[in-house]
């Protein structure tokens, strides 16, 4: 697999995603992408293999319009380690059509608001999810992501490699919500708490 095809990075959930951006720019991060909404497709065959098989495939708006495949994480790794391909296409509506005419479907639609920085050789983002906040740090390997997160006052130990659609599996089921897309509407009203999910805020 080529290098510059593998994805590495850890997610950290936390309380206040502010103190995480003052201790950013403290440290000197550069602002790559102002927050930003982000509208996320995910595809599956009909009888749902790249899921079982831990595979993604994905078409994304933001300010752009992306087509991502991630393989299957490594397993037994202290972060998420998996090949990951993007593309970047013009039209995003039609990139769905393609893929719908390939035979894919829409397995779910989830979103988020994203700020991207750049630290260190690294990017951390900032994520609001429908359910919580978290921090995404992606780097070169395991020792850096652990550094960054050290730098930014986040519990190595709290960290998260499961995908935030995994995560989300464990609020439907712990909260007992029908099957649903992972929007901003859908969980309204539903607070969330992290240690009833298994998770542990990184910033306490």
């Amino acid at each position: 697999m080529n290098s510059s095809e593998q994805e590495i990075e850890a997610k950290f959930p936390v309380h206040s995603l502010e103190g995480v951006r003052q201790r950013l720019e403290q440290a000197g991060a550069v602002l790559e992408v102002p927050r930003v909404h982000e509208v996320n497709l995910r595809f599956d065959t009909p009888d749902g293999a790249l899921t079982r098989e831990r595979r993604v495939l994905r078409l994304r708006r933001d300010s752009r319009a992306v087509l991502t495949y991630k393989g299957a994480a490594k397993m037994g790794q202290e972060v998420s380690v998996r090949q990951e391909i993007e593309v970047e296409v013009s039209d995003f509506d039609a990139a769905r059509h393609l893929l719908e005419a390939l035979g894919y479907r829409v397995s779910i639609l989830y979103e988020k608001f994203r700020t991207t920085y750049q630290l260190a050789g690294a990017h951390v983002v900032l994520d609001e999810m429908p359910f919580g906040n978290f921090v995404e740090i992606e780097g070169e390997n395991a020792e850096q992501i652990h550094q960054i997160a050290l730098l930014l006052g986040l519990r190595w130990e709290a960290r998260v490699a499961e995908s935030y659609l995994g995560l989300f599996e464990r609020v439907r089921q712990a909260y007992g919500l029908p099957p649903t897309h992972l929007t901003f509407d859908a969980l309204r009203g539903v607070k969330v708490e992290f240690s009833r999910i298994g998770l542990q805020e990184a910033d306490t």
